[in-house]
């Protein structure tokens, strides 16, 4: 009797894995998968850097934005729910992308593509942890990884075969049928509820606000002059919001980020290291996945492939990551994982130059690509451990927040430093651009690493770290709790 419930424990929680797995595949892959496209998406509905940086920053936007209340969503009304409901926006969202034909219209689609996003990504991750037992969560999470990591490695390459042999539209097409796929799927997934589950709509619109001034002024300074009207009052407008966002946490019944939660310097600190690792890696990638067309002259499909070095590594590396954390420390993967990137990236910024050859990329492709795949599983064990007992969706939210505005920012960043060293007007002039910003991703990572040494060595989660509001702790009592 007790093997046969063994038996019933283990095929839920592979089923489970196997649900989580492939919805964060399709959203890891949506992060990628356009970044191929994006000069064929610029000559046909003829737009220029600043259309390309809001076609990647719509969806990265409203998917940091997001996060927080898609998890306290899940929390209140139950994950698999709301999971599903995610789903399903983030599928039909992928259809209204696919037949956009102007760019403003693809905007749109990508920012309530990022909202669905929202919704399935931090929940994946909590679904996923109340079904696995605690001793074994570097594992699960390292599984994860993986489905993450192959996501990003297939994005570029399935970006580009798609839009060579079809149209850049397919590449939103392709959601549809893993959409439809995944949500009979679900049924079969535990629900599950946790501890913050009340909504907290002010912050949502000071937060979305702020952070769109403050990204609208960093997209728009290098075109429109960093002191025109627009972009100043996008900059302090967008800084006052976000400062009003913080306040108004502090002083919220119901807060979309409990302060409470950063008393932890585990927490604080983990979540400035994935801040500081998406601004210098991701900015970085979004200029390097052009240079490949733009200046080079591969085809959408030819650097995809070519890519692969760099993107393929975090697929092989993540299963691994977890159970090495869990051996000699967070920590140091973590400090390790995030040197290797920013050696790759300054390796990058030396050797460019219109005529490298591809040789020449391929070393620090692997070198940025494997610390890539050590970075992910164990800054997801840190969140989860730091985090106090049932506010493990707000954490999950919070950190991957974190990680988007810091791919939103970077972007937006390096992007701007692009524009004011270098340009489209030729391979020299996009090379001159590309390496400056990548220098400074570079340092941002090494400054990461650093940082990562000031995590705590804890692996378990702590007690009195945070505080859940009284009012909450009702609805915390029933967060494992199995509808």
């Amino acid at each position: 009797m007790e093997k046969e419930v063994s038996d019933q424990s283990l095929g839920k929680l592979l089923w489970t894995i196997v649900v989580t797995g492939l919805a964060t595949f399709m959203v890891a892959m949506d992060n990628l998968v356009v970044i191929n496209a994006l000069p064929v998406i610029r000559v046909d509905l003829g737009t220029g850097l600043e259309g390309l940086e809001w076609t990647v920053n719509a969806y990265t936007l409203t998917f940091a934005v997001l996060l927080l209340t898609g998890a306290a969503l899940g929390d209140r009304f139950g994950r698999r729910k709301v999971f599903a409901i995610g789903l399903v926006i983030f599928t039909a969202a992928s259809a209204a992308a696919a037949l956009s034909s102007d760019i403003g219209t693809l905007i749109a689609a990508r920012a309530v593509q990022g909202a669905g996003g929202a919704i399935i990504t931090p929940l994946s991750l909590t679904l996923l942890a109340d079904a696995v037992p605690k001793e074994r969560r570097g594992t699960a999470f390292g599984i994860w990884g993986a489905m993450s990591g192959l996501g990003v490695a297939l994005g570029p390459v399935i970006g580009g075969a798609v839009v060579d042999s079809a149209s850049w539209e397919w590449i939103f097409w392709i959601n549809v049928p893993i959409g439809l796929v995944l949500l009979p799927l679900i049924a079969a997934v535990r629900e599950s509820r946790g501890g913050a589950g009340r909504l907290d709509p002010v912050g949502v619109v000071l937060a979305t606000a702020g952070l769109f001034g403050v990204v609208y002024g960093l997209v728009r300074g290098g075109s429109h002059g960093w002191t025109s009207g627009p972009v100043l009052v996008g900059l302090i407008g967008g800084g006052v919001g976000v400062l009003a966002f913080i306040a108004w946490q502090a002083r919220a019944r119901y807060p979309m980020l409990p302060l409470t939660l950063f008393r932890s310097r585990g927490f604080s600190v983990s979540n400035g290291v994935t801040f500081l690792m998406a601004f210098g890696m991701f900015g970085s990638v979004f200029l390097g996945a052009q240079f490949l067309q733009t200046v080079q002259g591969y085809s959408p499909l030819e650097a995809g492939v070519r890519t692969l070095p760099w993107t393929a590594a975090p697929a092989l590396v993540a299963p691994f990551s977890g159970m090495l954390a869990d051996r000699i420390g967070v920590r140091r993967v973590l400090a390790v994982a995030l040197a290797l990137q920013a050696a790759g990236i300054a390796w990058l910024a030396i050797v460019s130059q219109p005529d490298t050859p591809y040789g020449e990329l391929v070393p620090p492709f692997v070198l940025a690509g494997v610390g890539m795949g050590l970075f992910f599983a164990p800054i997801a064990r840190a969140v989860m451990d730091f985090a106090p007992r049932g506010m493990e969706g707000v954490a999950s939210g919070s950190s991957n927040a974190t990680r988007q505005l810091g791919t939103v920012l970077g972007i937006a960043a390096l992007g701007a430093i692009f524009s004011a060293v270098g340009g489209y007007a030729s391979g020299q002039d996009f090379v001159d651009g590309m390496r400056v910003a990548q220098a400074v991703g570079a340092v941002v990572l090494a400054g990461a690493a650093l940082l990562a040494l000031v995590i705590p060595e804890n692996r378990h989660t702590p007690t009195g770290t945070a505080t859940i509001p009284p009012e909450r702790q009702a609805s915390t009592s029933s967060a494992s709790t199995i509808v």
